[in-house]
């Protein structure tokens, strides 16, 4: 037999040559398949390409009969080829007729064909097409022409997304590649957005496949990895406290990958094969999460993101692209599509350019997601399949109201969303409107609609929004986007800003809430909880480490000099807690005062109720504090013991249901008692239908996100606030069973013709 040792680099050269040459799509596909069959010494090489419609179409072949070029066709999972292409997995067989998955079509007269190999065309580990190799005589292929079959099959990848193929299909015909694509995820922030595809770890097209020298290729990567293993042992040699436990571990088991000789090897070996460096790392990423994919063992599967994002950082070493040159080149309509990220990396994107957030995972608590949503933009989470599905720059319209991501959309749902965005936009206005108006009911009750903050990039909306103040700042989110603790000069900057901003406006500031699903990397906390929800977080965690609170209260006290300060105590459970941190902030008065620094006018400590202990220590709490917060996320969480981040759970508990209402009337009510102010923050503000209950059980001053306080003002103006008082006391008297609250509340509104549409 011929020797074949030198074939894939022959092979590579010769296709280099046909790819320089100025040729029609056709032609050039013609000439690949006749090279591959000639250095192979195959009697047929074939190329099938994925349609949308999951038909297997063949686009060139060398011996089959040349007339069955685009009529040839397999479903996908038909067939050899349609095997391997739903399989993602090459089959090498010496007797292929006798195979179990064999089917012949008789316009190709292949049935005389006995050998044969066929690799997926793959790129980022999804299918595009499947590339065959043929022979009579029974013979098993090695594994050096194996490697060369994957290595053309790669640069075929690189011509179907590049769009070189797209003048070859018949009409109506849309190759898999540029298909339209729906996927159902979860709504974590509302708000709809058409953009076009920014892949946050951007799959980086490698235009220059082939190399000229095999050493100089070798000692690129030599050197890219050398950089790449560097800048991991930099992040784990910081200071001990900077990286531990998860993320600790994360770095580790990227350091063993980055030394990893079986993934080195394989790299090396596409090089001397022809490939260039990059290349090289985009052939072997795509053939290792082609095989990942099909692993069952969940751990196994993790680390496929873990490789991916290694590949990614090699690749961006090799090609000497940092994060700044990737921000600069965003279209001004630019949606963010990520497996997972952090909120600190979506804070890197310019916020003028961004319409959209897609994340394959995550939850509605995550950190990226409060970002998202302190950025006003559409998020969607749990999207599976939005990164290897997507190109940078397909259109993309994310449905952050349904949870809906559309990819590469139809004209017909593009034109459908597009008016959908222009009716949001003339609801705006009409909120735009409202928003110097006083908020104030039908029959002219005053409600304070405030709303939450956390960063200095929310602080445009506070005018905006026409907001009557700020009633949650959560302060933990300028920790979570920082690398390490923020200092008391850098908390005090940011305060500082927050109260000028508000002007004359009130501000209360929520201490560090972190803790629980609020984890931040750099903190050495407590061994793993098996319960973090209730667990050490917040004020208990605090309380624990009083350094960490002393050092936030002189920054609020500095900051709010010659002003109210008003500081609320996170996940109160005893009254005791409240004692010792008063006792903190008291202790930092005096000490300010002794050295002579300005102090605030006056100082009113709250606790947010959101653990039900409190709700049996309501008087004693009263005489403690000098306002009081809901915080109905965690309230209602606790209350019912479901976790909010449960999926399985979401919905399934209302909010709006007799037994939680009359537990937050109660609380009102001991607030009118003591003569202490009683708001609510969370969610449940934040809905006109569910911000009219609070007003009907008799609120007067709620926080929510600012997207939602044109809505709840508008429906404040048609409000008859007497009348509903009326219906709510009403409804706390009736029997909770099968009591449908919402519906009620939504026939009191259409009765009225009150607006609660979001």
């Amino acid at each position: 037999m011929r020797e074949i040792a030198g074939s894939p680099r022959i092979l590579l050269k010769r296709l280099r040559e046909i790819m320089a040459e100025a040729l029609e799509p056709q032609e050039r596909l013609d000439r690949i398949v006749r090279e591959i069959a000639a250095n192979m010494v195959a009697e047929v090489c074939s190329l099938y390409v994925l349609r949308a419609d999951a038909v297997l179409e063949l686009y060139a072949t060398e011996g089959l009969n040349p007339g069955s070029v685009h009529l040839a066709q397999l479903r996908l999972g038909q067939g050899l080829v349609g095997t391997i292409a739903a399989s993602a997995r090459p089959l090498n067989l010496s007797d292929a007729r006798h195979h179990p998955a064999f089917t012949y079509l008789p316009e190709t007269g292949e049935e005389i064909y006995n050998s044969f190999l066929g690799v997926p065309v793959l790129r980022a580990g999804r299918t595009l097409g499947v590339l065959v190799v043929q022979n009579k005589t029974n013979r098993h292929y090695g594994d050096d022409e194996a490697e060369a079959l994957e290595t053309t099959a790669m640069v075929i990848a690189e011509m179907i997304a590049t769009g070189d193929l797209r003048r070859l299909t018949r009409p109506g015909m849309e190759l898999d590649l540029s298909r339209p694509v729906s996927l159902t995820g979860a709504a974590f922030n509302d708000g709809v957005g058409l953009g076009h595809v920014v892949l946050h770890e951007p799959r980086i097209v490698v235009t220059e496949l082939f190399n000229e020298d095999v050493d100089q290729e070798l000692r690129r990567l030599e050197t890219a990895l050398g950089s790449l293993r560097l800048s991991i042992d930099d992040m784990l040699s910081r200071r001990e406290i900077a990286f531990e436990g998860e993320h600790r571990a994360v770095l580790e088991a990227y350091r063993m990958f980055a030394h990893d000789r079986g993934w080195v090897r394989r790299l090396e070996e596409a090089i001397r094969n022809g490939l260039t460096a990059e290349a090289a790392v985009e052939k072997v990423q795509s053939d290792m999460r082609a095989r990942m994919l099909h692993m069952t063992d969940p751990y196994l599967r993790e680390r496929m993101n873990d490789f991916d994002d290694l590949a990614y950082r090699l690749l961006r070493q090799l090609m000497g692209r940092g994060p700044e040159e990737i921000a600069a080149a965003l279209p001004k309509d630019a949606i963010i599509v990520a497996r997972s990220m952090g909120a600190a990396e979506l804070l890197d994107y310019p916020r003028g350019k961004l319409r959209g957030l897609v994340l394959e995972e995550g939850a509605v608590t995550s950190h990226v997601v409060i970002v998202g949503k302190a950025m006003g933009i559409p998020v969607v989470g749990q999207a599976k399949g939005a990164v290897s599905m997507a190109e940078n720059g397909d259109a993309l319209i994310v449905d952050g109201d349904d949870g809906k991501v559309h990819l590469r959309p139809q004209p017909d749902v593009e034109a459908a969303y597009a008016e959908k965005v222009r009716f949001r936009a003339k609801k705006q206005q009409l909120y735009r409107e409202l928003r110097d108006r006083p908020s104030v009911s039908k029959d002219g009750i005053a409600v304070e609609l405030m709303m939450n903050a956390g960063l200095a990039v929310d602080l445009p909306q506070l005018s905006e929004a026409g907001a009557a103040g700020i009633g949650l700042f959560r302060s933990e989110l300028q920790f979570m986007v920082a690398a390490t603790f923020p200092r008391a000069q850098e908390q005090e900057k940011l305060y500082r800003e927050v109260i000028e901003a508000a002007g004359s406006k009130p501000v209360t500031f929520r201490t560090i809430d972190i803790g629980g699903d609020k984890v931040l990397p750099y903190f050495r906390g407590a061994e793993k909880e098996e319960n973090p929800a209730l667990g050490w977080r917040a004020i208990r965690l605090t309380l624990d480490r009083p350094g960490l609170l002393r050092t936030q209260f002189r920054a609020l006290l500095k900051a709010a000099a010659g002003r109210e300060l008003r500081v609320m105590l996170p996940m109160v459970t005893e009254i005791g807690e409240i004692t010792k941190a008063r006792g903190l902030i008291e202790r930092e008065v005096r000490q300010l005062a002794r050295f002579g620094y300005a102090l605030p006018t006056s100082l009113k400590l709250g606790a947010m109720i959101e653990v039900p202990s409190l709700l049996f220590q309501l008087p004693e709490l009263m005489r403690a504090v000098d306002f009081v917060s809901i915080g109905s996320n965690d309230l209602f969480q606790f209350m019912t013991a479901t976790d909010r981040g449960n999926g399985l759970l979401a919905g399934r508990f209302d909010p709006l249901s007799v037994p939680f209402l009359r537990v937050l009337k109660s609380v009102l009510d001991a607030g009118r008692e003591a003569g202490k102010p009683v708001t609510l923050c969370g969610e449940l503000a934040s809905r006109p239908i569910s911000a009219m209950a609070l007003v009907g059980l008799g609120f007067r001053a709620i926080s929510m996100s600012p997207a939602a306080i044109g809505p709840v003002k508008a429906m404040l103006a048609d409000l008859p606030v007497g009348e509903l008082e009326g219906l709510m006391i009403q409804l706390l008297k009736e029997s909770a069973v099968d009591m449908d609250v919402p519906a009620r509340l939504r026939a009191f509104a259409d009765e009225f013709d009150i607006s609660c549409e979001t």
